[in-house]
């Protein structure tokens, strides 16, 4: 019997997962398995505010596939169409045309975008925090804008450069703020201009409480903390504007700001539009707890499964009729294990069984010696919850290379003082080339052919 095989979109914490361990308990005979994925690295994004404030070597959150995946055929590119009537998926490579790629088994899993909004400005002022670009980028911008306000003579602009919004009080928002307010007050030992009073941090957060993962009383903690390093909270409140910079809130408050970072939540991967999937009507695929695809009449799709942030799969464990596991790490990992098990199972001719677990609880950092944690029912904040938080996701990120190098890296950093220098040329790298290689006009076509007649 050939080979089945099997195409997993996305390589992210269920793609890379899921291959690995599919590497591993199925045999060459049995499968092939091709990963494709755009960039060539898996993001391990729990680390990424860490990483953008330095306590962690950006090269370090990331994971290679090549070098990791190594039994599998891994394609650098981005699927555009899933034609699962045909069991063919559309790629488009790097460089190059498009090609098909036919399977027997997909794993759909291209995980999950930054979820805007139609707020005038967004687009052009904010960045994101999702990918690790955006935060290396982040990490040079407020460092770059330490240098601006301290060798402006204009009070306006040097106000401006000292302000930094953050839309969105979950995880990502809440460590990410906190790292960055970290790193700045580290930071103005060696900006002996800047007084801590002048720099301003600000929370926009549209409900009425934060970090929900962690229960309302840690998040009312984490509240009390960040206030008390005298970061401006504002809950309740939505962006309504950031043309050119001048941030509008609905509480009616207007401020010019440098820095503007959007992290109010995500959606499904819209390349999930070009599929013949079923989905529900936020756009993630329909799934049963085995994590095969499943149709409106509850049906399986035979040869298509999903897990993670793109897929609606069921909780087993809640007590609410018709809840779906949260888009967690937490889940996307043991939902990826399970996902490679149910395929190996079914390729040997068995039968999947079902996806089940029951959320342990959340750890969230707040900059360092910070934290705060809601595990198994105990509420833990402080030294202590920090302590977790870098615990598990050292046991989290893949491969014994990349927990060690992220070891070695919170080690330096506890005995070394955390480098503070920006790189913004990384984003511009040509400018400077430029500025001295002087244009030379291309000759006209007239010209090119005086020329080939002269030759």
């Amino acid at each position: 019997m050939a080979a089945k095989r099997i195409l997993i979109v996305g390589a992210g914490h269920v793609g890379l997962y899921a291959a690995l361990r599919m590497s591993k308990k199925l045999h060459r005979h049995e499968a092939e398995v091709t990963v494709v994925d755009p960039q060539p690295h898996m993001t391990y994004q729990p680390f990424l505010p860490e990483s953008a404030a330095g306590n962690i070597s950006p090269r370090h959150t990331v994971v290679p596939l090549r070098r990791e995946l190594k039994r599998c055929h891994v394609l650098s590119g981005e699927v555009t169409r899933i034609e699962h009537a045909r069991k063919v998926a559309i790629v488009q490579p790097i460089v190059g045309p498009a090609r098909e790629v036919p399977y027997d088994h997909i794993v759909v899993a291209p995980g999950s975008v930054s979820r805007t909004l139609p707020i005038p400005g967004l687009r052009e002022q904010a960045v994101g925090f999702k990918t690790i670009g955006e935060a290396i980028f982040l990490r040079n911008s407020v460092l770059d804008r330490l240098d601006v306000a301290a060798t402006t003579s204009d009070p306006a602009t040097r106000k401006r450069a000292l302000t930094f919004v953050f839309v969105g009080g979950g995880y990502a928002g809440i460590e990410a703020l906190a790292e960055m307010e970290d790193m700045v007050r580290g930071a103005l030992r060696y900006y002996p201009e800047i007084p801590q009073e002048d720099v301003r941090f600000v929370l926009v957060e549209a409900a009425q409480r934060i970090l929900p993962e962690v229960g309302p009383e840690m998040g009312a903690y984490t509240v009390v903390q960040l206030t008390r390093r005298a970061i401006d909270i504002r809950l309740g409140t939505r962006l309504e504007s950031c043309v050119d910079g001048i941030v509008k809130l609905s509480d009616g408050d207007e401020f010019p700001a440098d820095t503007i970072v959007w992290t109010a939540g995500v959606k499904p991967h819209p390349m999930l539009e070009d599929t013949d999937l079923p989905r529900t009507p936020r756009g993630a695929i329909t799934c049963l707890p085995t994590l095969q695809v499943v149709d409106q009449n509850g049906d399986v799709v035979e040869g298509a499964w999903s897990a993670g942030d793109c897929a609606a799969v069921p909780d087993l464990t809640s007590e609410v009729p018709g809840a779906l596991c949260s888009p967690s790490a937490q889940h996307a990992v043991r939902q990826a294990a399970k996902l490679a098990d149910n395929i190996a199972a079914v390729v040997r001719g068995r039968r999947p069984v079902d996806y089940k677990h029951k959320h342990v609880g959340s750890v969230a950092g707040l900059g360092l010696y910070k934290g705060v944690a809601h595990v198994y029912g105990v509420k833990v904040r402080g030294l202590p919850a920090w302590f977790m938080h870098r615990s598990y996701h050292l046991s989290r990120i893949p491969t014994l290379n990349r927990k060690i190098r992220v070891l070695v890296d919170w080690t330096l950093q506890l005995v070394l003082r955390r480098e503070v220098v920006a790189l913004g040329s990384l984003h511009e790298p040509r400018e400077p080339f430029l500025t001295v290689a002087p244009p030379i006009p291309l000759p006209t076509k007239a010209e090119q052919k005086d020329k080939a007649k002269a030759a």
